[in-house]
C-alpha cells in the first residue's frame, strides 16, 4: 500500500471530527527505534520502587494535537520491569483535576491493591499520592491502566514485563514490546454520548442496495429478502462488528500511527520475542507478519506449549508473546488490522532503519452470519451438551438463571454453541493458519486439577438501540448484590453471549482455566474474548479473598453496564 495514499486516508478520516482547538506540539514519548542495542525502543523503569505521575498533556499524532492523560508524560505509559519474587512499591501521584487510579491488569495481588475505585479502594484524589505495595508472585507480559471513567481512552495505559525468578523456558535473543491501542481526537465523553444516541454512528461500512443485488445473485431472491427481513426484525446490522471504528480512531502501535511506522531493529538469524499487548479501549486486532511465521509461546502472561501460526486475533486486554526468526536482511511489516477492517496500525521489523516493507491492503469487510445470531445448530464440533455441561461431566449444585429479561435485553441466542475451535469472524476462510483458543495448551499442568463442584451461568446481554450492556439483563448500576464465590472452591462459570458482538471478559484477581477439553493443561487466561452466539465455560479457583470486578473490557460497554462485583467470601462465612 502506498504510504502517501495511506496518510491521505487517515487525514481524511480524522477530518470528519471537525476543527480541533489549537495546541502546542508534543513529541510522542516512545521514539522510533533505530538502535540495534535498544531492545525495547521505549523508556523503561526497573527495580522495586517506582514513582508514577498522572497528568493531562497535549499529544500529537500525524501533525494533529489533542488532549491526553499520561503517566510520566509518556504515551503509552512507561514500561515497568519487575522481577518475580520481589516486592514492588509504586507511588502514584495525581496531578489531574479529577480522581484517577491504576489497575494492574492480570497481576495477582491483595484486593485492596487492585485499583478499582468504589470496589477495592476509594481512588486517588487530585493532588494526592497513593502507594501500591505488593509481592510479585508471577512472571510474564502484563499491563496497567486507569479504572476511572474514560481515562484509559485518553492514553492512561502502559506495559509490564515480569522476569521469571528461574530460567525462562522461552529462548530468545532480542525482544520488543508491541502495545496496540486506539486514539480519538474526539472527546471520549462525546463518543459515548454519540453511541447512546445512535449506536451505528461510527459504522461507515453498512450494506447498500448493491449488496442486496449481490445477495440475490448468489443466494436467490427469496433467501436474500428473508435474511434482510430477519436482520430488520432483530434491529441489528450484519456489518456491526465494532462500535467505534476507523471513522474516528487512529490505530497506534507503541504510540505511533501507521504513517509514523514504529521500527524495531534485529540481526538476521536472531530469535526475536514480540510481546503484544492490546491496550485499546474498544478495538480488537487481527495480527500477522505476512513474510514470517509466528510461534506463540505465552498468552496473558502464562507460558503455553509453542504453537506456530500465521495470524492471531488479540482481544482488548489480552496479551500474546510470539517468537519470530528473520533469517536475512530486509524488513517485515507487523500488520495489525481492526477486526471490522475499518483501519489498521503497523510497525516494522528491519535489519536496518532504512528498510521498509510493503503494507498489505485492508481486506474485505466481514459480515455477521446465522451462527453469530446463535440461530445455527451445532454440527457436532461443539463440546456443549443440551444441559450446558461439557463432556458429560455432572455438576452438583448447579446454578442457572432464568432467561434474562427487561429493557436491557433485546434478543437471545436460541442455540448458542461452543466456538472455541473456530477462527474469529472474518478469518474463517483464510488460506493460512489462524490461531484459535483450542490451539493453546498450558506449558505446565494446571495448578488446580479438581473437578468443579458447582456451576454458575451468566448471559452477556444488550439493547443496542439504547446502547445498554449488561450481564443477565441487569446493568451494573442496578445490581443489588455481588456474585459470591467461596474461598477455596472450584467452580465452573458458563458464559453465554446473547449479543451480536464479541466481548473480551476480564476477571480481576483470578485466572480462568478455559475448558477446551478434559485435560490438565487447559489454557489459563485473565481475559477471554467470547464470540457472538457463543457458549463456553471456564473453571475458576476462588483463592483470592475480597471484592473483585468482572467486566467486558470494551470500555464503553463496561461504562454502559456490563460489569459485576465478585466477592470471594472466607470459607467460615459461607452460609448453607
Amino acid at each position: 500500500m502506498n504510504v502517501d495514499k495511506n496518510r491521505r486516508r487517515f487525514i481524511k478520516n480524522t477530518a470528519l471530527l471537525g476543527t480541533s482547538v489549537a495546541m502546542q506540539y508534543l513529541i510522542p514519548g516512545w521514539a522510533k527505534s533505530g538502535n540495534l542495542n535498544d531492545t525495547d525502543g521505549l523508556k523503561a523503569l526497573s527495580g522495586d520502587v517506582f514513582d508514577l505521575s498522572v497528568s493531562k498533556r497535549k499529544y500529537s499524532i500525524d501533525g494533529r494535537t489533542g488532549s491526553a492523560i499520561l503517566i510520566n508524560n509518556q504515551l503509552p505509559a512507561p514500561l515497568l520491569r519487575w522481577t518475580e519474587g520481589d516486592e514492588v512499591t509504586l507511588r502514584v501521584t495525581n496531578h489531574l483535576e479529577e480522581d484517577t487510579s491504576i489497575h494492574w491488569h492480570g497481576i495477582l495481588l491483595p484486593f485492596y491493591m487492585d485499583g478499582v475505585p468504589g470496589v477495592s479502594f476509594p481512588g486517588i484524589k487530585p493532588g494526592e499520592t497513593f502507594t501500591y505495595k505488593f509481592p510479585v508472585i508471577q512472571s510474564g507480559t502484563y499491563w496497567y491502566h486507569s479504572h476511572s471513567g474514560l481515562q484509559e481512552q485518553l492514553g492512561h495505559y502502559g506495559p509490564i514485563i515480569i522476569e521469571p525468578r528461574n530460567v525462562d523456558p522461552v529462548e530468545y535473543d532480542r525482544e520488543f514490546i508491541v502495545v496496540l491501542s486506539d486514539w480519538a481526537f474526539e472527546n471520549p465523553k462525546r463518543v459515548f454520548t454519540n453511541l447512546k444516541k445512535n449506536s451505528d454512528i461510527y459504522n461507515q461500512q453498512q450494506r447498500t442496495l448493491g449488496d442486496l443485488f449481490a445477495d440475490i445473485e448468489t443466494k436467490g431472491l427469496g433467501s436474500a429478502i428473508e435474511q434482510r427481513k430477519m436482520w430488520g426484525e432483530m434491529r441489528m446490522n450484519p456489518t456491526d462488528i465494532a462500535d467505534v471504528t476507523g471513522t474516528t480512531y487512529t490505530y497506534l502501535l507503541n504510540g505511533h500511527s501507521p504513517v509514523e511506522n514504529w521500527t524495531g531493529i534485529f540481526r538476521p538469524g536472531e530469535r526475536v520475542r514480540l510481546r503484544f499487548v492490546n491496550a485499546s479501549a474498544m478495538s480488537i486486532f487481527n495480527v500477522r507478519i505476512p513474510t514470517l511465521p509466528m510461534t506463540v509461546v505465552q498468552a496473558d502472561g502464562l507460558n503455553v506449549k509453542p504453537v506456530e501460526t500465521d495470524e492471531f486475533q488479540i482481544g482488548v486486554a489480552e496479551t500474546y508473546d510470539v517468537i519470530v526468526q528473520p533469517e536475512s536482511e530486509g524488513a517485515h511489516t507487523i500488520m495489525c488490522e481492526s477486526n471490522d477492517r475499518s483501519g489498521f496500525t503497523r510497525g516494522t521489523l528491519a535489519s536496518a532503519a532504512e528498510f521498509i516493507a510493503d503494507v498489505p491492503a485492508l481486506r474485505k469487510r466481514p459480515l455477521l452470519n446465522m451462527r453469530d445470531m446463535g440461530m445455527e445448530h451445532d454440527s457436532g464440533g461443539s463440546m456443549t451438551s443440551s444441559n450446558g455441561n461439557h463432556h458429560g461431566h455432572k455438576m452438583t449444585n448447579m446454578i442457572t438463571h432464568d432467561h434474562p429479561r427487561g429493557s436491557g435485553v433485546v434478543g437471545q441466542a436460541m442455540a448458542p454453541a461452543n466456538r472455541l475451535d473456530e477462527p474469529p469472524n472474518g478469518l474463517e476462510n483464510e488460506a493460512h493458519r489462524v490461531l484459535v483458543y483450542t490451539d493453546l495448551e498450558s506449558l505446565d499442568e494446571n495448578p488446580d486439577k479438581r473437578e468443579p463442584e458447582r456451576e454458575l451461568e451468566l448471559h452477556l446481554t444488550s439493547n443496542m438501540e439504547r446502547y445498554m450492556w449488561s450481564f443477565d439483563g441487569i446493568k451494573f448500576s442496578e445490581v443489588e448484590k455481588p456474585i459470591e464465590f467461596y474461598e477455596g472452591e472450584r467452580l465452573r462459570m458458563t458464559l453465554v453471549n446473547d449479543t451480536m458482538m464479541p466481548h473480551p471478559i476480564h476477571l480481576h484477581g483470578m485466572f480462568f482455566d478455559v475448558v477446551t477439553g478434559e485435560h490438565s493443561n487447559k489454557p489459563r487466561k485473565h481475559t477471554i474474548t467470547i464470540k457472538p452466539g457463543e457458549k463456553l465455560s471456564v473453571d475458576i479457583t476462588a483463592d483470592a479473598i475480597g471484592d473483585w470486578v468482572m467486566h467486558c473490557h470494551l470500555l464503553y460497554h463496561m461504562i454502559a453496564g456490563m460489569m459485576r462485583v465478585v466477592s470471594v467470601i472466607p470459607s467460615e462465612q459461607k452460609t448453607s
